[in-house]
């Protein structure tokens, strides 16, 4: 017998307000280029929601490490138990 699992991804709808200034600039690129509104909206949402993940994990990671709750090493330790000092 064989068992299988599907898994359906669902696309979200939302909406946003955005200035008359950008929706000008997001209608012009889109033009120009032949994409969708949708399309930019989309990498700009992806590209910039990696850039927040980055960033704000970062900054969790140096409040521990200011609060002495991680473990640091320095580069020398590191480079010498890799045996990279030579």
């Amino acid at each position: 017998m064989l068992n299988t699992c599907i898994h359906l991804e669902r696309d979200i709808a939302t909406s946003i307000r955005l200035s008359s200034e950008i929706e000008q600039r997001l209608d012009l690129l889109a033009k120009q280029t032949g994409r969708t509104k949708a399309y930019y909206l989309r990498q700009l949402i992806e590209q910039g929601l990696e850039e927040l993940e980055d960033y704000y994990l970062a900054a969790d990671v140096l409040e521990r490490v200011r609060k002495g709750q991680e473990q640091v090493h320095s580069a020398a330790n590191v480079r010498k138990d890799l045996g990279l000092d030579d």
